[in-house]
């Protein structure tokens, strides 16, 4: 009887339980603590609210983030920030991280983006596409080239044949937005999710040629992480259903 007995717990034991994906899984070790996330600045309003949810689903951890450019986000992680996690705002600066050494497996691509051209509440210039930042007295904000919003600019206004001299280079989308919501710009392109986040503020322009410059965002949980147990469930929190479901909200694509 005994035996029997060890044998009905063991199966029990053995039995998967349900991770933040949906699916089944064996169980994990309880997530606890601070985990450490280096996301790019466009995830600033979707990521601050999924960490507010996986707070809620695991009791006793917290989410910290370091919201940046993607390019200045992976040089900080290979001068050895210490950091769980880095979701970046596309595939070259992840690949600045794993070829390094400094991912711990596969980074997985969770959303895409899109640029729109943002411009302020009514759209005073009258803005219908990228050729119209070439006229005189319009005033352009872009992210500069090393940056992901940088590099998919570069891409759209090549596609479109048209050249732009900007009044600023900003190192992250998020400073390029503001040069608009402040006036001291007539335009930005940014991504769809930013202007849909500031659309008290702005309007979002959409463009023909932002289709062939369309940037995938990696995730993955770092090589060193603090928190690997918390690493590896905010990721899988970040796939999840739940998860999804916040950054499509937002504006944000299946990959």
């Amino acid at each position: 009887m005994a035996g029997l007995t060890a044998v009905a717990l063991a199966g029990l034991v053995g039995c998967g339980g349900t991770d933040d994906t949906g699916g089944n899984a064996a169980p994990s070790a309880e997530v606890t603590g601070a985990v450490t996330v280096f996301a790019a600045a466009s995830l600033t309003e979707s990521f601050t609210q999924i960490g507010k949810d996986f707070e809620a689903a695991h009791p006793g951890s917290t989410v910290t983030f370091n919201f940046a450019g993607s390019s200045a986000l992976a040089t900080q992680i290979n001068q050895g920030a210490p950091a769980d996690v880095f979701a970046s705002a596309a595939p070259t600066n992840m690949a600045t991280v794993t070829d390094a050494g400094n991912g711990d497996g596969t980074a997985t691509t969770f959303v895409r983006n899109q640029l729109v051209i943002a411009v302020p509440k009514g759209n005073p210039k009258g803005v219908k596409g990228l050729a119209d930042l070439t006229g005189a007295g319009v005033k352009v904000a872009l992210c500069a080239e090393q940056v992901p919003c940088g590099a998919a600019a570069k891409k759209a206004l090549s596609a479109a044949n048209v050249a732009i001299t900007p009044v600023t280079l900003e190192q992250d989308v998020k400073a390029a937005l503001a040069k608009v919501r402040l006036g001291e710009v007539d335009a930005a392109l940014v991504y769809r999710t930013d202007a849909h986040a500031a659309a008290s503020d702005v309007d979002g322009v959409e463009f023909a040629e932002s289709a062939g410059a369309i940037n995938d965002y990696p995730i993955v949980v770092l090589k060193n992480a603090p928190n690997r147990a918390g690493a590896q469930a905010f990721v899988a929190y970040v796939l999840s259903d739940k998860g999804q479901a916040v950054l499509t909200a937002a504006g944000f694509q299946a990959p």
